[in-house]
């Protein structure tokens, strides 16, 4: 497997695989939560994200099996976000493979913590949602809040299909 941080000027074909995967997985694992073909990013989004530096690519021969937005929230805090890994490509340890990737980043670039945010419906349990929180913890994640969504993410709230919350967890990189 070949992780990397794609480059600022890397092509718009790469930009639409990624942007692509995310929405996938994402429609998958975040079914129910939203209104019927709400998207999780967009391509725009995506590209302004790799101009940012902030989009790492997990490869297995070559192909694109996963990607995974990082960015950093302030001098100690590290985030990742838009976790998405290839469904033909589960098993072989790309999620975490991504995760340990962003860690080393963020860890490189100074930070000391390492934040994420899991959307999970307030009113049921959504079975990915629980798989996630479950694997999250075994990587070392633990929650420190619970927020509501609307109140956060007023712009998207509308496209939500349930009330929502999003528990953020961290992890200390020392």
């Amino acid at each position: 497997m070949e992780l990397e941080l794609l480059p600022p000027s890397v092509d718009h074909a790469v930009i639409a695989r990624v942007t692509a995967l995310v929405n996938q997985v994402y429609a998958e694992s975040e079914k129910g939560l939203w209104r019927e073909s709400t998207d999780r990013t967009s391509a725009g989004e995506v590209a302004g994200f790799v101009r940012d530096g902030e989009v790492a690519v997990a490869r297995v021969e070559g192909a694109l099996a996963g990607a995974v937005r990082i960015q950093r929230l302030d001098d100690r805090t590290g985030e990742f976000g838009m976790l998405a890994a290839d469904p033909a490509c589960r098993g072989l340890g790309v999620g975490r493979d991504l995760v340990r990737f962003a860690e080393e980043a963020s860890r490189d670039a100074g930070c000391r913590e390492m934040q994420l945010e899991l959307l999970v419906p307030r009113d049921w349990v959504h079975p990915s949602k629980q798989f996630l929180a479950g694997w999250y913890e075994r990587l070392g994640y633990r929650v420190t809040h619970r927020a509501d969504f609307a109140g956060d993410y007023p712009h998207l709230a509308p496209a939500l299909a349930t009330p929502c919350d999003f528990v953020v967890y961290r992890k200390d990189l020392g």
